[in-house]
């Protein structure tokens, strides 16, 4: 009752924040002036605009003046034509502070942050004094491009010169210290600040939602004097990332409620919380919002919208988005150019398709992408050799691992791992192997995906050894490798090993065992015969409620055939599960394999009656 409550006046204030926005845009401009705008960004998007005024002042000789040149110079940053900015900042007889910092200051918003520093440095050597904007460029500089010992110095070389902190440097160097992982620094620097505007809260609260301090950056938010969008926005994404999505979808119907209107980056954000929490209807009033207020033909936020349409299993109409979108139609570019924006939805298509079982359209996809020579990023590559992982299509996987090298893909561990898990589940441990060999860093995914490989594939004991070098080199296994280790020693019949590891990781590393690790257990005693210790087990670890466990107990039951614990663990499982198919499958399989048709019939008459139907089985095997 109270999330349809909830869900109900969120759609009805959305519609309303987002008519008042709507209305608000066409009431401020008129037809005339917003065509005459367009014209005149058009013009300078396109870098005609400084380029005409740059002939006028070469011909009137004004060019020489220093606040001309420096004029100009803004003008081909704006435009994104860096070659005649840097021949127009080369060719200035004067160069002042403001010349220099114009440069760099282009130079890192459009992500050109080696150059930026190297021109700081040089800056520098020839006794240009920077300026407070000077400095916070070249802290966003180094936050971006992880450059910490860089950022570090600045702030050192500020402090040592007594530069004049102003709020827009204060919270510069805040941001580097929250962005780069520093939180002590920036903490006891956020205390040290007078005045405090909404971008020092902002950035913040982010920290604390960085290090997982949900509470703390809820009573930095609450005592904010106003929230501006940037506020809500950081505080709803935050609790996204954390994990509390409930309590993201209440503080976005807040927002709505007595907040400022929604900003590209709120619908982003709340078209996100919607495919976690797999709301489709909110999400499709979402959607006929970014229709009304023209966000609609925005990247990112159409990015987001193809995303939760896969997420919710609406792949037709995520397809369909798609294909009316720029990067889907042959030389189709977005006005901002950034390749990564544009292959975001092709990677989150074929993740929709490739995690619903269609892998054939994520191939198809996939091909379409390489052919319109769409930039491949290593997720795109990550999630199609999993597809060829789950597929069994070895000789494909083989050929986008050699493509990968060949397109300039360097090491990376999470394409490493997903290679090793696609080489081990078709059965080609010794290619596996050679990927994890000749990785540049070996860290505990990687160790894992290979510890996994083995026990996947019957190797119990090597997959025992492998698990054991990875402790002697220092790395500290985690609550995967374990799965990992233990699923070995069941797979393998190592009985005393499995419970080995199982104590050593509850009382060595203080790993609280999972629904994953009883499992593993109760599968190990029950491939050992040992029935009634999983009884025991069972009871001892207060695990009654996890399904799981029940059902790996009745697939135990079922290979040594005991009939009377067979019955008993499927009450059990039933009461749990009255209305799973699995179950009831389960159950039914049981007793057709001891012969005990009446009771099977009886289950499936059951299910009949309480509607529960199984889903057919799909094979990749014509």
């Amino acid at each position: 009752m109270t999330r349809n409550y909830i869900l109900r006046g969120l759609l009805f204030r959305i519609k309303e924040a987002c008519h008042h926005q709507s209305y608000s845009k066409h009431c401020c401009y008129s037809s005339s002036s917003l065509s005459s705008s367009h014209n005149r960004l058009e013009k300078n998007r396109r870098g005609e605009l400084p380029k005409s005024i740059h002939a006028k002042v070469i011909k009137n000789a004004s060019v020489q003046q220093l606040h001309v040149s420096n004029y100009l110079l803004n003008l081909y940053v704006k435009s994104h034509d860096s070659i005649h900015a840097y021949r127009l900042f080369d060719e200035m007889s004067e160069r002042d502070v403001r010349s220099w910092t114009i440069l760099i200051s282009g130079l890192a918003r459009y992500g050109s942050y080696t150059m930026s520093l190297n021109l700081f440095a040089k800056m520098q050597k020839e006794g240009i004094f920077p300026n407070q904007f000077t400095f916070s460029s070249v802290l966003k500089c180094c936050s971006t491009a992880s450059d910490v010992r860089m950022g570090k110095a600045t702030h050192g070389w500020i402090l040592r010169h007594e530069i004049s902190l102003d709020i827009t440097l204060e919270n510069s160097i805040l941001d580097f210290y929250v962005k780069r992982g520093e939180f002590q620094y920036a903490k006891r620097f956020f205390e040290l600040i007078n005045y405090k505007d909404s971008v020092s809260c902002n950035v913040m609260i982010s920290g604390y939602l960085q290090v997982g301090d949900v509470e703390s950056s809820m009573d930095l938010f609450e005592s904010l004097p106003v929230k501006d969008v940037a506020s809500w926005n950081t505080i709803i994404d935050g609790h996204l990332r954390n994990g509390f999505e409930r309590i993201g979808l209440e503080l976005l119907y807040q927002m709505v409620k007595i907040g400022p209107a929604f900003s590209k980056i709120t619908f982003s954000i709340a078209l996100v919380l919607m495919s976690s929490l797999g709301i489709l209807d909110l999400g499709r009033q979402i959607h006929g919002q970014l229709l009304r207020v023209g966000y609609y033909d925005d990247p990112i936020v159409r990015n987001s919208l193809i995303d939760m349409y896969c997420k919710c299993r609406q792949l037709e109409k995520a397809s369909l988005i798609f294909k009316n979108s720029p990067q889907a139609t042959e030389g189709g570019q977005y006005s901002c150019n950034e390749p990564m924006v544009k292959s975001v939805s092709w990677s989150s298509l074929i993740a929709g398709y490739a995690q619903n079982g269609r892998i054939e359209d994520a191939l198809k996809t996939f091909s379409t992408m390489v052919c319109k020579d769409v930039e491949v990023d290593k997720f795109t590559v990550t999630t199609i050799i999993s597809a060829c992982a789950n597929a069994g299509l070895l000789e494909l996987g083989k050929l986008i691992h050699a493509r990968m090298w060949k397109s300039g893909h360097g090491p990376d561990v999470f394409l490493d791992s997903v290679l090793i898990d696609m080489y081990a589940k078709c059965g080609r441990l010794d290619d596996a192997w050679s990927v994890f060999v000749q990785a540049d860093v070996r860290n505990i995914v990687l160790w894992t995906s290979m510890i996994f490989s083995y026990a996947f594939n019957g190797f119990g004991k090597e997959a025992i050894w492998l698990f054991e070098c990875m402790r002697s080199e220092g790395i500290v296994p985690n609550e995967v490798s374990f799965v990992g280790v233990l699923t070995a020693c069941s797979h393998a019949g190592l009985l005393n090993e499995g419970c080995n590891y199982f104590k050593l990781m509850k009382e060595v590393y203080e790993i609280r065992p999972r629904v994953e690790h009883f499992t593993c257990m109760v599968d190990l005693f029950g491939r050992a015969g040992r029935l009634d210790e999983i009884k025991d087990f069972i009871q001892k670890n207060s695990i009654s409620h996890m399904v799981a466990v029940w059902k790996a107990f009745l697939s135990s039951c079922r290979i040594h055939k005991n009939i009377k614990m067979a019955r008993w663990v499927s009450a059990k499982l039933l009461e749990l599960e009255p209305f799973a198919a699995e179950s009831f499958v389960l159950s039914s399989n049981s007793c057709a394999a001891n012969y005990r048709w009446d009771e099977a019939a009886q289950l499936r008459g059951l299910m009949q009656e309480r509607g529960v139907k199984k889903n057919p089985g799909q094979s990749w095997i014509y």
